[in-house]
């Protein structure tokens, strides 16, 4: 895709559709455009069920499109701020992605519900950038090969996985020794393991370096977070989970590193700012002369690295045991995740019992999880997708009645 500096040089502005427009990677989006009006025009707008944002969002680009996932929401979104179309549901998603009036397809939905929008972008061949480890996790073998194919460009927003991109720009992928993916830690790090089953959730919501939604940030408290990236490096890149590192390091400047044959190692470095990679994911190769808060090395306390606790993070080592076994086994991960989550959010478990469940969900995986997903047809594709969702709700649905024996 032709990346223009500006309409001066006779290009339209890039057609944005931002799913996930009332997150933290959506509101950053938002402030990314604002300050480069000439290169951007947003045209299609998702979210879950945040309307008082989104109305807001909408007073602003009064053009957009509107899709709602939460039905309910979209009713009462269509009543308050007389918009005449508004897509509702998980269709509706799926719709708004499949029109296709759009350049760059920003994947920021929360969890399991940006699998399906991403892959109709991708049938379109469009540039994806990427915030939704969930969707690459879930299905990466059937979106990478749909992408090879329809020549679709996925970026990462991920601010490890953008480092990653950065470090190996002009290398090749045969000369990387390693990836490593660097962790804060989250706020448990130095925390003894007998107090874990104590953690309540507005602890575990008290992230040390970044502001993200609540989902997420629990994901980095248990250090799933981590273990889903790893997932995600492996289709990102296309290296095996063998040569996927994790390093804890606690400050957050070093982004993620890259070590090579020779010994070298490339890192990215900046401050703890999502507005860094969102940027860069729309406008690469280019970088946009954006000011924000700039890294002063002089003025950081001295950066450590250690290796992480698998004992007091058990859900690093499920995350890799599910990508190593491939096919549904990432989605039942991924699934019973999200469920342990919110469970543990509405005080109905404890912090110890997320792993616990995802644990009890991989055992009990039937034995054809393992098969491929790939797909180099339209019959493939449709087939892999009714798996990956049917996994996704089953797990989800013994997850819930799982709480009661865990509990």
């Amino acid at each position: 895709m032709a990346l223009s500096n500006s309409d001066a040089t006779g290009h339209k502005p890039l057609r944005v559709a931002l799913f996930g427009s009332t997150g933290s990677i959506g509101v950053n989006t938002l402030d990314v455009i604002r300050r480069a009006p000439h290169r951007f025009r947003i045209t299609a707008l998702a979210a879950h069920r945040n309307i008082d944002v989104l109305g807001k969002q909408l007073s602003e680009f009064p053009n957009a499109t509107i899709a709602i996932a939460d039905e309910s929401a979209a009713e009462h979104f269509r009543r308050r701020f007389g918009k005449a179309e508004i897509l509702s549901g998980p269709d509706g998603l799926r719709e708004l992605a499949r029109r296709g009036d759009y350049d760059i397809f920003i994947g920021a939905l929360t969890g399991f519900a940006g699998f399906a929008p991403t892959l109709e972008a991708i049938k379109l061949g469009k540039r994806i950038a990427l915030a939704n480890k969930e969707t690459l996790v879930v299905a990466g073998e059937l979106l990478t090969q749909l992408a090879a194919k329809t020549r679709s460009e996925i970026l990462p927003i991920d601010s490890e996985h953008s480092a990653i991109y950065q470090c190996l720009v002009g290398e090749s992928k045969d000369s990387i020794r390693r990836i490593i993916l660097t962790a804060s830690g989250g706020p448990f790090r130095t925390l003894p393991l007998e107090q874990f089953a104590c953690i309540t959730p507005d602890q575990a919501l008290q992230h040390p370096n970044w502001k993200m939604g609540r989902k997420i940030t629990i994901d980095s408290a248990t250090l799933m977070n981590k273990g889903l990236e790893v997932i995600e490096a492996k289709w990102l890149f296309g290296v095996p989970l063998s040569k996927i590192a994790v390093v804890v390091h606690p400050q957050s400047i070093i982004h993620s590193m890259v070590e090579f044959m020779d010994g070298s190692v490339k890192g990215q470095l900046g401050m703890p700012d999502m507005r860094l990679p969102i940027q860069y994911a729309l406008t690469a190769p280019e970088r946009l002369d954006i000011s924000y808060d700039t890294l002063d090395l002089t003025r950081t306390k001295p950066l450590e690295f250690y290796p992480p606790d698998l004992e007091k993070f058990p859900a690093l080592a499920l995350a890799h045991e599910a990508g190593e076994r491939g096919g549904l086994f990432p989605c039942t991960l991924n699934a019973a995740n999200e469920v342990a989550v919110a469970g543990f959010l509405n005080g109905q478990i404890a912090f110890t019992d997320i792993p616990v469940l995802v644990r009890t969900m991989l055992d009990a995986a039937p034995p054809n999880a393992s098969d491929s997903l790939g797909a180099t047809n339209e019959t493939e594709i449709l087939r892999s997708f009714e798996r990956i969702m049917a996994c996704d709700a089953q797990t989800r649905t013994m997850a819930s009645e799982s709480f009661a024996s865990i509990a």
